[in-house]
């Protein structure tokens, strides 16, 4: 076998065992989780956004 035969052959059998990956039932899915009661999470989203903009801002201005 040559080279580019055993690499045809290789992706030929990745393509081959990602379709039978995917084909695989997955069951019954898990039942929904809830999320503890008092733990919002919405203030601290927001506010590591708004340090992701501003650092973000600070380092293309230092650049130029």
């Amino acid at each position: 076998m040559t080279i580019q035969n055993k690499r045809i052959f290789a992706s030929i059998l990745f393509v081959l065992i990602s379709f039978v990956c995917t084909a695989q039932g997955g069951g019954m899915p898990p039942p929904p989780v809830t999320p503890p009661i008092g733990l919002p999470i919405d203030g601290g989203v927001i506010a590591g956004a708004c340090f992701a903009i501003l650092y973000g801002a600070k380092k293309l201005l230092k650049r130029s």
